[in-house]
């Protein structure tokens, strides 16, 4: 339970889902860590479930170049160092190519793809004094699927994963390390909240099922199985891993959809004999 024993994270989008479930794996891990966010109250009371200097919190935006600026001096002031950036914090609006509003889209860039960019660029001079550094982008197995009707969302996870890659190239020789997390389906408030806007099925446990009924596991992820991902990156146990993503999605990314489609029917039913 010290995997990150004296070392300090920063969490992008760090109150809620994804984000709440690595800050809580990395406390007991040892991390001091910061969380930030838009919502005082949501930071205030997360925080709050804390020891006492466990946590702390940053109320910003990151599509804001300077709160990305001030999120990583808070950080290196409550911990005296940045070891870890999670960039979680993302959007997932809908919309066809043709149709999806223009202020829609820049958006989804400018959250998704500048302020992965801004948190990161402040992160590195910090990370390229002490020497050492691991960045997590938290991308999306849209970024290497398309999503039907998610133009915006899939082409700004696809660019984190090649952001990701670049630092990876360019800033290992500082002892930097950038690797991504690919979510698939996972259990969080964002994910039921798109899938009610989208009408599928008629609770947000139908749609879950819905959208993961072809996978091999059958079901969503929750936040902690993603958090336990995050953590091997974060950990000196993926201290020569770098510039890679890793998939954690069920499956999905080894069913043929045009296959999993017959195995009710005949002799491609799956499970028979």
């Amino acid at each position: 339970m010290d995997r990150l024993a004296g070392k300090t994270a920063l969490i992008t989008g760090g109150g809620s889902g994804i984000g709440a479930s690595t800050a809580k794996l990395f406390v007991a891990e040892g991390a001091r860590v910061v969380i930030t966010g838009r919502r005082e109250n949501v930071l205030r009371d997360f925080s709050a479930q804390f020891p006492e200097g466990a946590v702390s919190y940053v109320v910003g935006d990151i599509t804001n170049y300077d709160d990305a600026g001030r999120m990583v001096d808070e950080t290196v002031r409550f911990g005296g160092s940045l070891d870890v950036l999670v960039n979680n914090a993302g959007i997932d609006p809908a919309g066809l190519a043709h149709e999806i509003p223009l202020e829609t889209w820049d958006a989804v860039i400018s959250t998704n793809i500048n302020g992965t960019f801004y948190m990161i660029r402040h992160a590195l001079p910090q990370m390229m004094k002490q020497g050492k550094g691991s960045i997590i982008n938290v991308s999306s197995l849209a970024g290497l699927m398309n999503i039907p009707a998610m133009t915006a969302y899939s082409t700004t996870k696809a660019g984190m994963i090649g952001m990701s890659k670049s630092i990876a190239l360019d800033y290992g020789k500082y002892g930097i390390r950038s690797n991504v997390i690919a979510p698939g389906a996972t259990a969080t408030d964002m994910l039921i909240h798109s899938m009610g806007e989208g009408g599928i099925g008629e609770s947000a446990e139908e749609a879950l099922q819905i959208l993961t009924r072809f996978l091999p596991l059958a079901r969503p992820a929750s936040p902690d199985e993603i958090a336990a991902a995050v953590l091997f990156f974060a950990s000196d146990e993926s201290g020569y891993v770098t510039g890679q993503t890793l998939a954690v999605e069920g499956g999905a990314t080894i069913v043929d959809p045009c296959g999993v489609a017959t195995r009710d029917f005949g002799k491609s039913s799956w499970g028979e004999g």
